[in-house]
């Protein structure tokens, strides 16, 4: 099958670490041909498709100079391939949102994308828990500082956090002293005018932020826990955590094979939950990662669950 993988340009992948790397590698293991592009090369002009010159590239086994190039610019509508995969990291800002309309576009034209661009738009990754109450920590969404205050009075301990926010970016901790809350919703709210998160603080993040992956529905058997270390609060690798693999507890189960089939019904083939102690905190939709240190922790394969997933829903896709 041609694969095409939508995403930030090679030369910044970490193929060591990468999680669409390990997805390439997989396909490329199955005969599969993999082909790139980045998500401004994406145009539409009346009376074509939805098009991108694109890149195929093969695989050298290094991890050092880890592909080759066997073609570029070749133009090519995006339903004349087999799948397209949404690969772009975050953040999710306007050329993002505009370049899920163009993959919609393609998809009336008969492409298949990974995951839905429109459930890619309807899915924030931090709002999206909105919708599962019973599975998260005491949570406000406000501009209002009087409300956040009010929210810190009640439960003391607190997380402050933007919606736009990733990797850990401006997360701030009040504790029931008050120190510095003022000018940390002022920071963050912008005099009212940005929204914000507000979640009671979990102690539980010292045993780590776990994120559990689940694929086409179902959970992968183990999580990636990203413990904070130091004196950090934040367990995102990016902040500096320590990713360890573990088998997922009894309620990652349960928030796992409760979303799971939802968010899958809706077109999220691939899909983080983040999870602290027993608390659903984020629903991440964009790229989510840990592939490598999960399989390379536990044994477990997870780019083989996710190509064969992919086949899967291909195969009824084409049915």
């Amino acid at each position: 099958m041609n694969l095409l993988f939508v995403a930030d340009p090679l030369d910044t992948f970490k193929p060591y670490k990468d999680s669409t790397f390990a997805m390439m590698r997989e396909a490329v293991k199955r005969g599969h041909r993999i082909l790139f592009c980045e998500p401004r090369h994406l145009h539409w002009q009346r009376g074509g498709r939805v098009s991108a010159p694109l890149r195929e590239i093969a695989l050298t086994g290094s991890l050092d100079d880890w592909y080759t190039t066997v073609s570029e610019g070749v133009v090519t509508a995006l339903a004349d391939v087999d799948a397209v995969l949404m690969r772009k990291d975050p953040p999710f800002d306007s050329e993002f949102f505009y370049a899920t309309h163009l993959l919609e576009q393609a998809e009336r034209e008969g492409a298949r994308v990974f995951n839905k661009p429109s459930a890619l738009r309807d899915h924030p990754e931090k709002l999206a828990i909105l919708e599962f109450p019973q599975f998260i920590g005491p949570t406000l969404v406000t501009r209002s500082e009087s409300d956040i205050r009010r929210f810190h009075a009640e439960h003391g301990d607190i997380i402050l956090k933007p919606l736009d926010g990733m990797g850990g970016m401006g997360i701030f901790r009040v504790g029931p002293d008050g120190l510095n809350l003022g000018s940390i919703s002022e920071t963050l709210n912008r005099g009212g005018a940005q929204t914000v998160m507000v979640q009671r603080y979990l102690p539980e993040i010292v045993k780590g932020d776990k994120r559990v992956l689940v694929i086409g529905g179902k959970p992968v058997p183990h999580s990636l826990a990203r413990i904070p270390q130091g004196s950090e609060i934040r367990g995102n690798l990016a902040a500096g955590g320590k990713g360890v693999a573990q088998p997922l507890s009894a309620r990652d189960f349960e928030i796992a094979e409760s979303l799971g089939p939802i968010l899958a019904a809706r077109g999220l083939l691939l899909v983080g939950l983040d999870v602290i102690g027993d608390s659903l905190t984020e629903i991440n939709v964009t790229s989510p990662t840990c592939f490598q240190e999960i399989t390379q922790q536990s044994g477990f394969d997870v780019a083989a669950m996710f190509v064969d997933a992919l086949e899967a829903a291909l195969r009824v896709s084409a049915a």
